[in-house]
């Protein structure tokens, strides 16, 4: 990739995504200390930037791939966005999800004319669910976060976030799958200097486990871990993103749930938007560290807004 590409892909994707706002609060900052500059993704169609990937890794299809349908696996935000994504190009789109999902997130795959899959928790009953209609009706898999196209389409979150700023020192991102840091870390390194950072729950640190080791690291499933009010950053990374992770990303934070239920509650309050909890990781991070952001120009990306109303709590 060159950094023409970038644009090629950002002018392709412009009349079906939205272009997000950028807002900022002075008594935030100074709160906090550092200059903060939030792109607020949760503005996006579906809720959530996976639209933007979802919608260019269909864009790249050929005619004969997109006539056979695609396929996923997704229990939130990439089965809202693929499924709307699908919809918008004429393709269709058959998404595998979890028995347990959210019924309000089945609910929004069928509104958009998704068709649903349900199977066992798991990624193993994902996985497999996936690649038996994958194989069945031969549709194209498109993975959540662990494919070249998504990426691609995620970075463009940051090229406009950039555009829309005149400098920043830093651009702080939330980690689950991988696909938005990536995405982050390719368009920062081609169309700036700023440094990328990673956040992520201490209860699910795969991410920062994985920088350490070298290696794709997993979580463990028990009582005592993956527990954490940031459903939506329990996955892991892949082969794709995490070489992108290591090569570009300047390091990952990790925060407790407490500094997480702390830092959604602040951009309630200062901000005035919904935001889902895997966002508000994002802050959660700069306020741990803050003494390293002092007086920095950061960007934070609000990944998205996509809450359950009925449990939400701030306690």
């Amino acid at each position: 990739m060159i950094a023409k590409d970038f644009i090629t892909i950002q002018k392709g994707l412009a009349s079906y995504i939205h272009c997000t706002p950028v807002i900022t609060s002075s008594l935030l900052n100074k709160i906090i200390g550092v200059n903060l500059q939030f792109k607020c993704e949760n503005f996006q169609k579906t809720g959530s930037f996976k639209f933007r990937g979802a919608t260019y890794a269909i864009q790249q299809l050929t005619a004969a791939q997109k006539s056979r349908g695609v396929v996923t696996h997704s229990s939130g935000n990439f089965a809202q966005a693929l499924a709307l994504a699908a919809k918008g190009l004429g393709v269709k789109a058959h998404i595998v999800m979890p028995k347990n999902a959210p019924q309000v997130k089945k609910d929004a795959v069928l509104e958009y004319d998704g068709f649903i899959t349900e199977c066992e928790p798991g990624n193993t009953a994902r996985e497999k669910s996936a690649a038996k209609i994958e194989n069945e009706i031969d549709a194209t898999f498109i993975h959540p976060s662990n494919n070249k196209n998504v990426i691609l389409g995620h970075s463009t979150a940051t090229l406009e976030l950039l555009d829309q700023t005149h400098h920043l020192d830093i651009i702080v991102a939330p980690v689950g799958g991988g696909g938005l840091l990536a995405g982050t870390a390719l368009a920062a390194h081609y169309f700036s200097k700023s440094a990328v950072i990673g956040a992520e729950p201490m209860q699910v640190d795969d991410a920062y486990r994985s920088l350490l080791s070298g290696k794709i690291e997993m979580n463990v499933h028990n009582n005592n871990n993956n527990n954490t009010i940031a459903d939506g950053l329990r996955t892991h990374l892949g082969s794709i993103n995490f070489p992108i992770i290591q090569k570009y990303v300047d390091g990952i934070i990790r925060v407790e749930e407490s500094e997480i239920i702390s830092a959604m509650r602040l951009i309630f309050q200062y901000l005035k938007i919904v935001i889902e909890p895997s966002s508000a990781v994002a802050l959660a991070a700069v306020i741990k560290e803050k003494e390293r952001f002092k007086s920095q120009n950061v960007g934070i990306i609000l990944s998205g807004g996509n809450v359950n109303l009925d449990t939400l709590s701030f306690s």
